[in-house]
């Protein structure tokens, strides 16, 4: 389906024509062809295996930070802590001279504004006008481009990480998240069953066949991402992982597949190698359910005494 059939990105009923809608052109999502090429090449070397690791001292501080509060016998908030990583990767992506402060509130108003978006897209009782919370905190400091970035990595890190450590805690899997060998499994097995984005909504260009379904010219297609890698039915599992080639479909396919996987793995991989020193286990957790992605809204661990 991502790969073989024609798709219009510019429909205001997918990803890519609300963010047109709410944003302007230029946002990678509503783009195909040569403009999406020259918008990918632009992130190539930033989100790379370079990139990636060029950007690792910038949230290394944090889980240092994070170690030592629980050592000292603190409760963590990874919900705040996936805050702090993703809002210092996201500022030195965009090139912002923040402060930690800033950089906090840059997730901060990153969640809100897809929060929002969400809220005027989704048919629902709280259906609401559309915010730009991002402006509102940060101005023309960040185009259209830069904030596709924020928005992407902030609201997939959110969602991502807490529910990551979660599950871990919950399984007691710290020693498969400290072993070298055992955690990059571990990683895409966490990432392919919480598929950080578990539904992506599609519009046919042109006439096409699907599953054995023949579908048309402005047909809605709603693809289910958690069903494509089979997490509905499949727990994560080191000693017996999914197919690469599936797992990694949490990332799409093609060329329109996620630049940043390779961000997303490193940022979990930090993660769980940080805390699994100290096994922490999950204290006290709240559901946000109002964010845009399945997330938690707070998740507190502490090191069992």
């Amino acid at each position: 389906m991502l790969t073989d059939v024609p798709l219009d990105r510019t429909d205001d009923r997918t990803t890519g024509g609300a963010i047109r809608k709410h944003e302007g052109e230029g946002a990678l999502f509503d783009e195909s062809g040569t403009q999406h090429r020259a918008s990918r090449r632009a992130l190539a070397e930033r989100l790379d295996s370079r990139g990636v690791a060029a950007l690792r001292p910038v949230w290394r501080p944090v889980l240092d930070d994070a170690v030592d509060l629980l050592r000292a016998g603190g409760e963590l908030d990874v919900c705040r802590l996936a805050d702090e990583v993703s809002g210092r990767t996201t500022a030195a992506l965009l090139d912002l001279d923040l402060t930690p402060g800033e950089c906090r509130e840059l997730a901060r108003a990153a969640r809100r504004t897809a929060s929002s978006a969400a809220a005027a897209e989704v048919p629902s009782w709280r259906r609401t006008p559309y915010r730009d919370h991002l402006a509102d905190a940060f101005g023309g400091r960040v185009d259209p481009l830069g904030k596709m970035l924020a928005l992407a990595a902030i609201n997939t890190t959110f969602a991502t990480l807490p529910r990551a450590v979660a599950w871990v805690a919950d399984e007691g899997w710290w020693a498969d998240a400290g072993d070298e060998a055992r955690r990059p499994v571990l990683v895409s097995e966490l990432l392919r069953v919480l598929a950080p984005t578990p539904l992506l909504p599609r519009v046919t260009a042109a006439p096409a066949t699907v599953g054995g379904h023949e579908v048309t010219p402005d047909d809605q297609l709603l693809l289910m991402v958690r069903h494509a890698v089979d997490a509905h039915r499949r727990d994560p599992s080191v000693d017996d992982p999914a197919p690469a080639a599936v797992s990694r479909l949490v990332f799409g396919a093609g060329p329109h597949a996620c630049p940043g996987a390779g961000l997303a793995r490193a940022q979990l991989d930090d993660v769980l190698a940080a805390l699994a020193v100290l096994a922490p286990r999950v204290v006290r957790a709240r559901p946000d359910r109002h964010a845009a992605l399945p997330a938690w809204r707070e998740l507190v661990v502490a090191v069992p005494r």
